[in-house]
């Protein structure tokens, strides 16, 4: 028996899933939120966040949004970045900072390392400024320093 499996040009990973509580007059309604990283490990990259009553779907609508929400990425000849830069989102702050030669890696921690693997960075520095933990702001942050970046 064969199943007919779609294969995407993108790579994907959940970086959080969480239940999430809705109280109403009858009782509690639960729901499951879905943050996906979508990329294709050569320059572009996406991050989508969705609800929906059963984690199936929120992560089918979350690997949608971020599908549709997909930026290109400049990488170097050594898979690395042009310049520094500084990515904010909320209250979370991201420093990505380029290798100059090759050979050096991936040197970052949590969403952010996630994120800039599946844009095809192979050789940079990262590190998160400041003291939030929450995955989406880290990662919105990290792209948001990505969106910055001129060849």
């Amino acid at each position: 028996m064969e199943f007919n499996k779609q294969k995407t040009e993108y790579d994907n990973k959940l970086i959080d899933l969480r239940r999430v509580t809705r109280v109403t007059a009858g009782g509690k309604r639960f729901n499951f939120r879905a943050t996906v990283v979508v990329g294709d490990r050569n320059g572009k990259i996406g991050l989508g966040v969705a609800k929906g009553s059963d984690t199936a779907i929120a992560l089918e609508k979350a690997t949608r949004a971020a599908k549709k929400r997909m930026i290109k990425v400049p990488l170097t000849e050594n898979f690395s970045i042009p310049h520094e830069v500084l990515g904010k989102w909320g209250s979370a702050s991201v420093k990505i900072k380029p290798a100059f030669k090759s050979g050096r890696g991936l040197v970052a921690g949590g969403a952010v390392r996630v994120v800039l693997a599946f844009a095809g960075v192979r050789n940079i520095s990262a590190k998160i400024l400041s003291s939030s933990k929450n995955k989406i702001n880290n990662a919105k942050a990290a792209i948001n320093a990505l969106e910055k970046l001129k060849v």
